[in-house]
């Protein structure tokens, strides 16, 4: 099969004979990394799957059912903007560029890089997790975003090989080389060499760290290297499914924790097969941060050159009152000794706070909706977003500790209250003790709520996977 038919795009691949070849080459060696490292055990099932075949309305979902070796990976840029102009930085009002600039090479290969290795990651780390799936309708869900990460990869490989030459395409291939936790060739990011054992973990990881795709995609979609700002702003109406699969599965948790709570208010949810919302909450605390981390440190110079330069902007730049952001500061608190201390930044050396901002309000809004089901329950408990300086691997808080509410103490105090924040062992066991599979049309594992509605129109019992 020729690589038009087998990869749909609007790139015009068959007009470009080098970069076919190259793609041609790369795609044996990304399917055998498919077959390797995609889900186990259900490569040849038949999966209810949305697969995008252009960029207009009618084509970027179209739904059936497919097996998933066999899915079009397709490489799709938003429709042009006629005489896009850079939006932010030293070049703003400057015609956007077609092609990367010389001087930029370096800094743009880093972001699409690192943006492509995400892609693969998470594939990796939820390999397993069909073997567990509550029903067929998350399993169809887990699948959906799989393969979505999967054509993720391939557009920022269509970058690498179009435009950075035998650079991109060595670390095109570098990317399928890299394993997510591999203690030799792990991936780029720590977030992404995390296990997701539990389904919850998944929900957790499509809320909470899939929103950072989404916050990262957003800046880049402001890029004035035109060709990844068209290539992220398609990537952002895929993105939108991965985050409702994990905002509406931890929903669907809490659900029916409620109900457990309600049959018995006497018992711990934990004795009727639920999950208590404790434990949910630390769960909450320990994807949160690991997320947070994604956004890099609070203070970089890295991001100061990658606004300067036009290549990543700010969420909705177009509603800032400074593009060049040049006289602005940022004031955030940085550790001095044991307490914190008020310090201004200079806004361009504080740009990832300033997404980090974006993301934490984003991720406000969601847990509000998630406590809005314990509030019309009549239940008490509320679930909180941890501090950004809570459990940080990165940045200025990474080698200080502190309580979810923020405040510095000792690292001996951590650890001595380490397992009432995050996840323990005992959490983790009890949690993989309730992991096992519902893959009968119509049932649901006894420890998460039905869906309110199904897939495209179909029922709960719907077909979602035949295998």
């Amino acid at each position: 099969m020729e690589l038009r038919e087998k990869i749909p795009n609007n790139v015009n691949l068959s007009e470009d004979p080098k970069l076919q070849r190259a793609l041609e080459k790369w795609l044996p060696d990304y399917q055998q990394w498919w077959l390797d490292m995609g889900p186990e055990g259900f490569q040849h099932a038949d999966v209810y799957l949305r697969t995008a075949i252009s960029v207009d309305a009618k084509g970027w979902a179209h739904f059936d059912h497919v097996k998933m070796p066999d899915y079009r990976w397709g490489i799709f840029l938003s429709e042009p903007e006629a005489d896009r102009r850079i939006g932010f930085g030293d070049f703003e009002g400057k015609p956007a560029w077609q092609e990367v600039p010389g001087e930029m090479r370096g800094y743009l290969r880093r972001l699409i890089v690192t943006q492509g290795d995400t892609e693969p990651a998470s594939v990796e780390q939820q390999r397993l997790l069909g073997q567990t799936a509550p029903s067929l309708y998350d399993m169809r869900n887990l699948f959906q975003v799989n393969v979505e990460e999967g054509r993720h990869l391939w557009a920022m490989v269509y970058l690498l090989h179009k435009f950075f030459g035998r650079d991109g395409r060595e670390e095109a291939e570098a990317l399928l080389e890299r394993r997510s936790g591999d203690p030799d060739k792990p991936r780029i990011l720590g977030a992404f060499n995390e296990p997701i054992r539990d389904w919850l973990s998944f929900y957790m990881f499509t809320m909470l760290t899939d929103r950072d795709g989404k916050f990262q995609l957003l800046a880049l979609a402001e890029s004035g290297f035109d060709p990844l700002s068209r290539t992220t702003r398609f990537m952002l109406t895929e993105e939108a499914h991965h985050m409702f699969v994990g905002e509406t599965g931890v929903r669907r948790v809490i659900q029916r924790s409620v109900e457990l709570m309600k049959q018995d208010p006497n018992e711990d949810v934990r004795a009727h097969g639920g999950i208590d919302l404790p434990t949910i909450q630390r769960y909450v605390n320990l994807w949160y941060s690991l997320s947070a981390d994604l956004f890099g440190g609070e203070i970089s110079s890295n991001a100061a050159d990658y606004f300067a330069s036009g290549l990543k902007g700010r969420y909705h730049e177009v509603n800032q009152p400074d593009h060049a952001a040049l006289d602005g500061v940022y004031s955030m608190r940085v550790p001095q000794g044991d307490t914190l201390s008020e310090t201004e930044v200079p806004l361009r050396n504080a740009m990832n706070e300033v997404l980090r901002d974006a993301y934490i309000e984003d991720c406000q809004r969601g847990v509000d909706r998630w406590n809005s089901v314990l509030e019309k329950a009549g239940v008490d408990y509320r679930f909180t977003l941890p501090s950004r300086r809570f459990h940080r691997h990165v940045g200025i808080y990474s080698n200080a500790s502190f309580t979810p509410a923020g405040e510095p103490i000792s690292a001996a105090e951590f650890e001595r209250r380490r397992d009432e924040w995050l996840p323990s062992q005992s959490d983790l066991e009890y949690v993989a003790s309730l992991m096992q599979p519902v893959h009968e049309r119509g049932k649901i594992a006894h420890w998460v709520a039905p869906p309110g509605k199904g897939i495209h129109g179909k029922p709960f019992d719907f077909d979602y996977v035949r295998m």
